[in-house]
């Protein structure tokens, strides 16, 4: 991609945005950065910026290439009076791609991103191989290309909000995890939304490796001839569970029992972890040596500690209904379950008969309390439901409900903007209350 002379506006000026002008500044490119907002700092000398702009700003704008930032709907109005007078429309991802030289691991999925970026990022690293989470997570693909010294390998946590403006993006390994339900409030309908998370594959050749969970559909998505690699937990695949080993081709690789990792969800990000770092020339051992000192993302069925004989784990980051089961169904103890939050739609229902099957008490406090107990009221003969005002409270009834041997999971289903921040601030405080116990 050549930008030398070319005109170019980036619209929103968030990380990924002042990334990416800086990225087109240094290649030659004329560059300024629109956003709504009366300030826009931290823009790199000689980068222009417009602020407080609007439909009718994009109207009046020209442009030889229009960047859109992540969180800009590229199909909302404001983009599109931007789009309209611009030669070509590229997202930062599409942007920073072109310029990046090394190896590239995307990994995309509704949940478990994140965990599984930062294991492939310590793999690789252990394995002697420079690497660093970026997109989604982590720095924004454009700064990492702008670094002196770009890693051997980027490990790419990809959003479908990237996804949706790419035009020759191709990873050399592609992780997708499990698809479910999510930012209903940015796509009209599921398949919109899953068909923008399938772009991830439609520039690979059989040059490139997909990983995949087995049983995910993803017919029509890529090329018959694309080498494709599968794991599992429940089904048979290239890798599987058995206890806490990962097997492959009938022999134990990964040793899941001296690490922090929790959950049947998380063992199938180690294991999607690990096929994609193997392709890459990294053995089991080291693989071994990474997982033994690594500690999950906060937030993500991250064990705080065991009290008493019981565990209690912070899983805040679960703001949908495909976490909150997964979390329910990694768990090998009993569950006290605390749930709650937002009300944003959720039909808690669908999650019965897991509930009945695997949690011995479940509290719900938040916005949705009333709601979550109205549901439940079909398992109260099987399950000890209890509301509570807040999480404070919640935290000590469900310390009352558990016992030695029981797990106390805190994976709230549903978001946290009812009376908090975000996710990490809730899980902060839930965090916060193990600690004085």
């Amino acid at each position: 991609m050549n930008l030398n002379n070319k005109q170019i506006i980036v619209l929103g000026a968030g990380s990924s945005g002042r990334a990416a002008a800086a990225l087109a500044q240094r290649e030659g490119a004329s560059v300024s950065v629109h956003d709504s907002a009366d300030c826009i700092e931290g823009l790199a000398a000689g980068v222009s910026s417009v602020t407080g702009s609007s439909t009718t700003t994009g109207e009046q704008s020209h442009c030889d290439i229009l960047v859109l930032s992540p969180g800009i709907d590229g199909h909302g109005a404001f983009a599109q009076s931007y789009a309209q007078n611009a030669g070509e429309v590229i997202g930062e991802l599409e942007l920073a791609s072109q310029f990046y030289t090394g190896k590239v691991i995307a990994i995309t999925g509704t949940n478990g991103k994140t965990t599984t970026t930062e294991i492939i990022d310590a793999m690789l690293n252990a394995a002697g191989m420079s690497c660093l989470p970026c997109g989604n997570h982590g720095m924004p693909l454009s700064e990492l290309v702008l670094m002196e010294n770009p890693p051997q390998v980027a490990a790419l946590e990809v959003s479908s909000f990237q996804l949706e403006t790419i035009k020759n993006f191709r990873p050399d390994v592609a992780v997708w995890l499990n698809f479910s339900a999510d930012h209903m409030d940015r796509y009209p309908t599921l398949d919109a939304y899953k068909a923008a998370k399938l772009r991830v594959f439609e520039n690979m050749t059989a040059d490139q490796t997909i990983v995949t969970r087995a049983g995910e559909d993803l017919r029509g998505a890529h090329h018959a001839d694309i080498n494709l690699l599968s794991f599992s937990t429940e089904s048979e695949a290239d890798f599987i569970l058995a206890g806490q080993q990962i097997s492959a081709a009938g022999e134990a690789v990964i040793d899941l029992s001296p690490t922090r990792i929790r959950g049947l969800h998380n063992a199938e990000n180690v294991m999607a972890a690990y096929a994609a770092c193997s392709l890459l020339g990294v053995s089991a051992e080291v693989a071994n040596k990474a997982l033994a000192s690594f500690s999950p993302p906060a937030h993500r069925c991250e064990l705080i500690a065991e009290v008493d004989g019981v565990e209690y784990i912070n899983d805040s980051k679960a703001t949908n209904l495909h976490a909150l089961d997964s979390a329910l169904r990694s768990q090998s103890r009993p569950i006290v379950l605390i749930a709650g939050g937002k009300e944003k739609g959720l039909e808690y229902a669908d999650l019965l008969e897991r509930l009945s099957t695997t949690t011995k008490a479940v509290v719900v406090f938040g916005e949705i309390a009333d709601k979550l107990m109205d549901t439940l009221g079909s398992i109260k003969d099987q399950v000890n439901c209890q509301k509570a005002s807040d999480l404070e409270e919640a935290t000590t009834l469900a310390r009352g409900l558990a016992s030695a041997g029981d797990v106390v999971l805190f994976s709230p289903g549903t978001s946290s903007f009812d009376m908090y921040a975000g996710y990490e601030a809730r899980g902060d405080h839930f965090r916060q209350i193990i600690h004085q116990f």
